[in-house]
């Protein structure tokens, strides 16, 4: 089952970190909920945030995908402008739009995280 995090608050610091790991440090838990908690990511900053977890029978963390509801695209370091005047030109929307990223931070790395090795391997 998939459920939908208001925001970081929602799940436990050490199971986020669990599937994180310790090889990149903005998918913490810590950084993630600090940017939520000193309002940085919000809905009023453009970024409302909507992760996703999937938990196994047994209640652990099977998977998790930081994901964020965006109404802008200030602050992903994807400049994809281009796109949205298209869209508007021809009469479409491209807001809002959702964003699996770390705010604010222009480091590539993994954005699913997993708990089995075997998935993780595989879906890298």
């Amino acid at each position: 089952m998939i459920d939908i995090l208001q925001g970081l608050a929602d799940v436990g610091a050490r199971e986020w970190n669990t599937l994180a790991g310790d090889e990149y440090p903005f998918l913490k838990h810590e950084f993630l909920s600090a940017a939520e908690a000193t309002g940085c990511v919000s809905p009023e900053t453009g970024w409302t945030p909507c992760h996703l977890i999937s938990r196994r029978s047994d209640g652990t963390l099977a998977g998790a995908l930081p994901l964020y509801r965006k109404t802008h695209s200030w602050g992903e370091f994807v400049f994809d402008w281009g796109w949205a005047q298209a869209y508007e030109r021809a009469g479409l929307s491209y807001y809002p739009k959702l964003v699996s990223a770390v705010p604010f931070t222009p480091a590539a790395s993994r954005r699913l995280l997993l708990a089995d090795r075997d998935d993780r391997d595989t879906a890298l």
